[in-house]
Order: structure tokens, then sequence, then C-alpha cells
């Protein structure tokens, strides 16, 4: 399998997990394999294909998703067709005919189409080495992008007595793959969960000031560079590309109001790096298999925090360092909370559960790689991630925090227990507001005890007491109450942790994923391959990152090969790539060393 690895992806050793879940494939055994986005799930069914009989199946919710892969594997040399409605009727014609000749070794098809009736009897008549289906956590009801057209996947073993089911996902929890293993009646499966965590995303979380202005202090940290924007409503994504179109930054939109026309075309010239930036709803990404995003921003809260991990892992899916930036706000809760509103209630209880721990992340202030691994059920080894805000000293503690808690606390109390955190925030800070004059809570002993704060710092300090367990709300209308461990703080027997006031940084601590990934790199000669780069990618109407990832680039520039042999050992580069394209990347290296007057490998 090492051979096979090297031969067609240029790799020399497998990543974590993806071992055992080869074998699992090999040895015929059903298996249900969670990693997360970049932890290179693909390879664990396509590696084996190639070394197995027959013809191995792959069920895949996208378009999209099913042509960027087969392109990734014909650019490897690895014999892959899709079928799906964009193939004319020759294609079509022509793809079956491929297979019947044995001259296939993996489809990719859609759920829908491989459970109509002629074409599973195609199949009955063809070797299959084993099905895989991909974005498993899409047949279970406790999944975070449920689809209904993945429930008749059920029936597959039935239709396929004697071949391995083999099911991958980037994110689920236990009653997922519990639920997963149930749906597909698979057969004393294989569970393999690798870690969660992404050591090479940088997580930042801070409440929502200004979407635009932190929208472009995040960009200007990435000319060039190809990003997503999420935003959570349509009117928002319109709104925000084109304020930052007007500024010069080259973004598009994408959400559902538009025509599937101009989603597509957006969406192919972001992969294609006609344009840096996205701004969409979470309709976008499922489909996205580019590999050199370097930062994912959040301009509202995710409504869980499986649907965050998957979108902001679709940042660095190379392995390098990537930005994952999160702003936020108190009233992202409730507009969520609207739209799930609707939901059955065993759903609708399970939804309201996942958006308040979600509220909880955006709100804490410990390590953001741990507060997401303890969700998954995993730990974090260290005290330190060394990257995220809280561990790269970002988010600076404030002096006296019990003082400031037993004012809050103090105030919910004299307040009764009856009102939510935006006016407890309000009496605090001496807000004149009519609806506290009216109550006379502006005669409250803790009423403008805060005064010298803004209403939005001693806001940010209740969700934060809230994340911590010392302040409760209630699941009705968020009205705030004091449980036990408030108590404690009061009496002084624990103290919480409070953020300061934000204030400008004079420089931010640099991550340790950003310093390991351009370590030795010549940043010239990066720059220099990776517009070669574009230049082949453009004549040949593919993705930039199929030709090569970045993490090539960066290797390319690390190594400075100079022969065809020297070329191979970079990362992520096959034998075919090495034919294809060594020639010109090998003359580029070769120049770019004599004009700077430096050694070659």
């Amino acid at each position: 399998m090492k051979a096979v690895l090297k031969k067609y992806w240029g790799f020399d050793d497998f990543l974590p997990l993806q071992e055992e879940a080869i074998k699992c494939v090999l040895s015929g055994r059903d298996s249900i394999v969670v990693l997360p986005t970049g932890g290179g799930k693909s390879l664990c069914f396509q590696a084996p294909a190639m070394a197995m009989d027959g013809l191995a199946i792959v069920v895949s919710p996208l378009i999209s998703l099913m042509k960027d892969q087969v392109d990734a594997l014909s650019e490897c040399g690895v014999a892959a067709v899709r079928i799906d409605s964009t193939l004319t009727g020759r294609e079509k014609s022509e793809t079956f005919s491929r297979i019947r000749r044995g001259e296939v070794k993996i489809v990719y098809l859609s759920p829908e189409r491989i459970m109509t009736e002629g074409f599973t009897e195609f199949l009955r008549d063809t070797p299959l080495s084993f099905i895989a289906i991909d974005e498993a956590h899409c047949i279970s009801h406790w999944g975070h992008d449920f689809r209904p057209e993945y429930r008749q996947l059920g029936r597959l073993k039935r239709c396929f007595p004697g071949v391995a089911l083999h099911s991958y996902t980037a994110t689920a929890t236990e009653p997922v793959r519990k639920d997963i293993a149930l749906q597909l009646g698979l057969k004393n499966p294989e569970v393999l969960v690798g870690s969660f965590d992404r050591p090479n995303l940088i997580y930042r979380a801070c409440r929502r000031t200004s979407r635009l202005k932190q929208v472009c202090r995040v960009l200007d940290k990435h000319p060039g560079d190809s990003g997503i924007v999420y935003c959570i409503r349509r009117r928002d994504v319109d709104d925000l590309c084109a304020a930052l179109r007007e500024r010069g930054y080259r973004a598009v939109p994408y959400h559902a109001g538009m025509t599937a026309g101009d989603r597509k075309q957006n969406q192919d010239d972001f992969i294609a790096e006609k344009i840096d930036i996205i701004v969409a709803t979470i309709a976008f990404g499922m489909g996205i298999d580019k590999s050199n995003v370097r930062y994912v921003i959040h301009t509202g809260m995710p409504k869980s925090l499986e649907h965050y991990q998957q979108e902001s892992g679709r940042a660095g899916r190379d392995g390098l360092d990537a930005e994952c930036h999160l702003f936020y706000s108190g009233g992202d809760y409730a507009v969520w909370k609207s739209l799930i509103g609707d939901l059955e209630p065993e759903v609708h209880a399970i939804a309201l559960e996942k958006l308040s721990r979600m509220y909880d992340y955006c709100t804490g202030i410990t390590c953001r790689h741990k507060a997401l691994l303890e969700y998954f059920g995993q730990t974090l080894e260290g005290n330190n991630c060394g990257a995220c805000d809280a561990c790269l000293d970002e988010l600076s503690l404030i002096e006296g925090s019990l003082v400031i808690a037993r004012k809050i606390l103090s105030c919910v109390v004299r307040l009764r227990e009856r009102f939510g955190g935006d006016y407890t925030a309000q009496v605090l800070t001496g807000s004149q507001d009519k609806r506290i004059l009216q109550n006379s809570h502006d005669r409250l002993s803790t009423y403008g005890l805060l005064s010298e704060f803004s209403r939005n710092v001693v806001r940010g300090w209740i969700e934060q007491l809230v994340s911590q367990g010392y302040i409760r709300k209630s699941e009705d209308y968020g009205v705030l109450k004091v449980p036990p461990a408030g108590w404690r703080v009061m009496k002084g027997e624990e103290t919480p942790r409070l953020l300061k006031p934000p204030e400008k940084k004079a420089r931010a601590a640099v991550s340790r994923a950003i310093k390991d990934s351009w370590e030795g790199v010549d940043r010239g000669l990066f720059e220099a391959l990776r517009e070669l780069r574009s230049g082949i990618a453009a004549k040949k109407g593919l993705p930039a990152y199929i030709v090569f990832g970045d993490a090539a680039l960066r290797d390319m520039a690390r190594r400075r090969p100079s022969t065809r042999a020297g070329f191979l050992q970079v990362t992520g580069v096959g034998e075919k790539k090495c034919r294809r394209y060594g020639d010109d990347f090998l003359e580029l290296i070769k120049d770019y060393c004599v004009s700077h007057g430096l050694e070659v490998e």
C-alpha cells in the first residue's frame, strides 16, 4: 500500500488512522471511519481500490464534490469516473462501456442513482471490490446535515450481499456513529475515530462589533489567499459582499436565493482562483475539496459545534497553517432559536442543546482546541495548543474579576432573577432606558455599579460567567438565574475569569502552526511556483490545487530540487505528475536559484 501511495499520490507514509482504515477495506470488514476535514479520509478508500480486484463504488452527495475528486484522481493517474446528471448521453454510454471492459477502478455516484433498479442490476453483473459512503453522517437524524435520500442506502446490504460497506465522515458524535451502523445494517463494523484536533488551524472567537471592519482586518493579513466568509442570512451575504467589492476585494456571493447557474459560476471561479473570497451562507461548502483555503471567517455564530467544526475545517486541508475567525453576538442565538422553532419536539430539543453548546464555545475563555475536542469526547494533550486566542495570550484577563463578578451576580439577584443579559447590563452601566426608569431599577443599589465600562463589555462579562457556570439562563426567554456556583462566588469561595475590555495590542504572538509550515521555505520561490501553477491550471481548466497543493509548493521551495529523482521526493509529487509537470517546475527552480545565488538540491 505504501508503494501505491507513493506512485499515485506522492506520499511516503500514512496519516494517523489511514493504515487501520485501509486494512478494514482490504480485509472486507465493514467500517465506520471518522476523520476530521483534512485528515485524509478519501485516501482510505481510494488507495485500496487501486490494490484490489474489481470496481469500487463511492457514494457522494454532491456533483461538484464528485467532479473535483475524479479530476484530482485522473491527474494522479487513477482510472476514476463519475456518473451524474451533467454527463451527456454519449458520455454516459462511454463510461458504462469502460466499466464493462474493466478499465475503471473507482466510480462516483449519488445515493439516488445507486439505488435505481436499472443501475442496481447493472452493478450486480459487475465485480465489486467494496462500496464506500462518503459524508455518511447525512444518513442520521442525529447528524447535522441529515438527507432523506441517504436513508435508502440501508438496502445496499440486501442488494449486494457479501460486499463490504465502508462509511466515512468528518464529524460524527457517538449517537451519530451508532445510527450510521444501524441505518446501513453494518455487520460488526470496525469503528475508527481519529482525533478531531486540527493543530494547523488557529481559532479565534470574539464579540462582533463592526462586521465589515473585523472582516477586512483578517482579509488584509491574507492578500491573494483563498478564503471563505460565512454569514447567517442571505441579505448579510449580499450586503457584505457588495461592501467588500466596493473596497477592491475580489469577492463573490453564494446563497440559495441565487440561480443555480450563478452559484455554480461563483463556486467555479473560486476554485479556479479567479476570485479570492467567497461570501456565503452555510449552503456553501460541502462540495468543496479546495485544499489551500487559508482562512475561514464566520460573521455570525453557527448553529452547532458540528457545523462549526466542518465549516471552519474547510481551511487548511493541505495541513498548512490557516486561520478561523468567529465573530458572534448574543442576537445570533435568538436568530437560530427562531429558525429551529418549527422542528419536531424531539429534534428541537437536540437542536437547542447544540445551539447552547455553540454559544458556550463563543463566550468561553479557555483553549478553543480543548473545547472542541471535549465536545466530541476527546482530550487535548498538553496544557497549551499554541494555536488559539486563549493559548496565544490574545485574551487578557482583568484583575479584580471577583469584585466585578460579585457586582454582576448581585444585580441579577436584586432584579429578582427576572431579566435577561441585555437588561442586566443596562442596569449595571446606569442606562436611562425608559423601561429601567419605569421599573424603578435606577434606584437599586447595583444601578450604575459598572458605569465606567461600556454596555458591550459588561454584556460580555455576563456571557463569560454563563459559560463558566456561575450564571444560568432559563430556556424560555434567557432570564438570568444564580445557581449554586454563583453563590459560591458571592461568598468569595471561587473566583471566575473575566476578559479585559478590548484594547489594541502591539504585536500578536505567532502560532506554532505558522512557524512550522514556513520553516526553511524560500517565500520568493514559493510565490514564483504559485504563479507557474496558476498558469498551468488555467490552460488545463483545472483548479490550481489539483495541479499541486500549497504543501507541495512549499516543499519544493524548501528542498529546491534540480533533478526528477529529487522532484519525486517532494511531498505530493507522484509519478504521473512528475512526468507531466516536472520539467517546467525544475526549470523555474533552477532559474530562480541561479538569479538569487542559491544552491539547488
